[in-house]
């Protein structure tokens, strides 16, 4: 008897490594995908010249700090619609109700969002910007953020498709954006075949058209899917659900703070960089842009983390949610720290990938780059520690609390590390890394306490719907 418990529980935990593998590399190459769709615009750009790019920069950076702030909000779409389907796997109009709220989201979101991008030269100014940067990115939001309602509702789409466990498709509709992407530049940025040259401009209209693009493709997609046919997921768009509404909010505005934190701790690092010396602010700009690539993977896992912690919760499946959180802390933390290994070993191959090594006046940014790289090491394993940590909390709708952690953790113990190491003492631009390493490890230590002690804290989403009851009538 014992050893068939032993073999069932092997055979359980397979079972979760098979399902979490199968889950994650699709997130994992859909969030590299996304990155794509920035990386295709500075490539282009900077075909044209640098001032145009610095102004493309400056535009895409105030609008990726606004997108980010209704993505954890919206983001919160998959953690609720897991729990619905732990609750019920046959779930429909409770499903339809949470995706539905993430549409009203949008929308709610989107027009304050239009108002500040409009006033884009405004806020660059206010920002201490170049007067004839800030008006040339002023150009190119007026053009870009149109697009940014649509993005938002193809990323309901996506965690609608990540929550139900089928997130191929949107990888797939991802990866053609990005070659939609480039050739909508192609035409505007350049005015190629017949089109007219409209230059940083023509970016930021190409961009709105590859976020409708990829909405309508991903709705075409999955109408044509006989999987969720049945879900009539903008049907009766108009109803409300105020209860789920309010709830999505309840989750989401702390997965926005906590993106945020994060997001502006990276952004305030680059300007103690630039008081510090050109030299590490180019060092740190290679470092953090390889730390970044490797950082995709663990935050695909914890994306795919909220999923299965999130079924297992909602069905009150205590074992499941062990199983299914700790298999992502090993995937995770195991990928982080064999990404370590390799900015030990080898970081002048790294570092190779943007500058030439022989050349002597790079000397002194490729040995910045390399002790960065070093502290890059630990910063890999706690940056897929807390990533993951946020992710398995998620699943069981605990978002306020790890928010008041990112706070603590990034700026009231890391911010001030890397401004007093970096700018007061002769480590400059390490104790810069100093204190995002930091940061980041005592925000992942605090969110594997939480998780380690979820039960004692009683964390665990409400064992019932939030309205209505479990039935596939229309709603």
């Amino acid at each position: 008897m014992r050893r068939e418990t032993v073999n069932g529980d092997r055979a359980l935990w397979r079972r979760e490594i098979v399902a979490m593998l199968v889950l994650s590399w699709p997130i994992i190459l859909t969030n590299l995908a996304h990155t794509g769709l920035g990386a295709t615009d500075v490539l282009m750009l900077a075909w044209i010249g640098p001032e145009v790019l610095a102004a493309g920069a400056l535009g895409a950076n105030l609008y990726f700090v606004c997108f980010i702030g209704g993505l954890g909000l919206i983001s919160a779409i998959s953690a609720m619609i897991a729990v619905e389907r732990g609750r019920n796997r046959h779930s429909v109009r409770e499903v339809r109700r949470s995706f539905r709220q993430g549409l009203w989201t949008a929308l709610a979101l989107v027009v304050p969002i239009w108002f500040a991008l409009w006033h884009a030269e405004a806020i660059l100014l206010l920002l201490g910007q170049e007067p004839a940067l800030a008006a040339a990115a002023s150009d190119y939001m007026r053009a870009k953020q149109w697009g940014l309602l649509p993005m938002y509702f193809f990323v309901a789409m996506r965690f609608f498709l990540g929550g139900m466990e089928r997130p191929f498709l949107a990888l797939v509709i991802s990866v053609v954006g990005v070659a939609f992407n480039a050739f909508a530049n192609y035409l505007l940025i350049f005015g190629n075949f017949g089109f007219p040259e409209l230059g940083l401009v023509g970016a930021g209209f190409a961009s709105s058209l590859t976020a409708l693009f990829m909405f309508i493709a991903v709705i075409l997609v999955a109408r044509s899917d006989r999987r969720f046919r049945r879900y009539q997921l903008f049907g009766r768009f108009w109803r409300a659900d105020w209860p789920r509404f309010f709830e999505l909010w309840r989750l989401g505005l702390p997965i926005s703070a906590t993106l945020l934190f994060e997001v502006t701790i990276f952004s305030a690092a680059v300007f103690l960089m630039g008081m510090i010396s050109t030299q590490a602010l180019a060092a740190h700009s290679i470092a953090i842009q390889i730390a970044s690539l490797a950082f995709m993977v663990p935050l695909g896992v914890g994306q795919a983390v909220t999923v299965r912690v999130g079924v297992a919760a909602g069905a009150r499946d205590h074992a499941g949610i062990a199983r299914a959180g700790w298999t992502a802390v090993v995937l995770g933390i195991s990928f982080m720290a064999m990404a370590a290994l390799v900015m030990i070993g080898a970081p002048h191959l790294l570092i190779g990938a943007f500058l030439d090594l022989d050349a002597p006046e790079n000397a002194e940014v490729i040995a910045l780059a390399v002790s960065f790289l070093a502290l890059g090491a630990l910063f890999q394993i706690v940056d897929g520690a807390q990533a993951v940590g946020a992710g398995m909390l998620r699943g069981l709708h605990d978002t306020r609390i790890p928010m008041i952690y990112a706070g603590l953790g990034y700026w009231g113990i890391g911010m001030p590390i890397a401004v007093y190491f970096g700018l007061f003492t002769p480590l400059e631009g390490v104790g810069v890394w100093m204190g995002l390493a930091g940061g980041l490890a005592v925000v992942a230590g605090l969110m594997m306490w939480r998780w380690w002690r979820r039960d004692q804290l009683g964390l665990l989403p409400p064992p019932r719907p939030l309205s209505g009851g479990e039935s596939l009538v229309r709603a």
